[in-house]
């Protein structure tokens, strides 16, 4: 089937077998290799994409559900030049270890930030008509969907705080 995917701002045609995931569309197709495959079951979070500013595990999507949505991926976060400002603290923090979940964690930090800045609220809010705020156990909440087998969370933590402007 013909679909049109924007990938990190190009539209990107491809003809696709309807079974193929959001992944392997990234991976194999368009050979954007940022995006790991991890447990392919949508449990470890080494997948995770933007798509229309969204988190999403990109391993559980159907990549011609997303025809003509913006998909970012690492590669589109921010360049070896002029890194993200959440890239260049995963940096300075030493969040990214081994670094193979390092871009989905980036992703899904980049988006749970957004998600805090929007007043989405959260089950650990003591208040869920209060906006949520960028706490660490909010933030720490937020990001268990992504699975770290190196053990940086502590890290990673200290890193979403900088970009956050709070204290870890």
């Amino acid at each position: 089937m013909p679909i049109m995917l924007k990938v990190n701002g190009q539209s990107r045609p491809l003809s696709l077998d309807t079974r193929t995931t959001l992944l392997d569309a990234l991976r194999e197709h368009l050979h954007l290799t940022g995006t790991k495959k991890g447990c392919d079951h949508g449990q470890c979070g080494a997948c995770t994409v933007l798509v229309n500013g969204r988190r999403i595990n990109s391993c559980l999507s159907l990549a011609i559900m997303h025809d003509g949505d913006e998909i970012t991926t690492i590669e589109g976060l921010g360049t070896p030049d002029k890194l993200h400002p959440m890239q260049a603290a995963f940096v300075k923090h030493d969040g990214y270890q081994c670094g193979y979940c390092t871009p989905g964690q980036i992703c899904s930090a980049v988006a749970v930030l957004e998600e805090i800045a929007r007043g989405v609220p959260s089950h650990v809010q003591e208040d869920l008509t209060a906006a949520p705020r960028a706490t660490n156990l909010e933030m720490r909440e937020r990001m268990s969907g992504n699975i770290c087998r190196c053990g940086a969370y502590s890290n990673i933590a200290e890193a979403m705080a900088e970009v956050a402007g709070v204290a870890g």
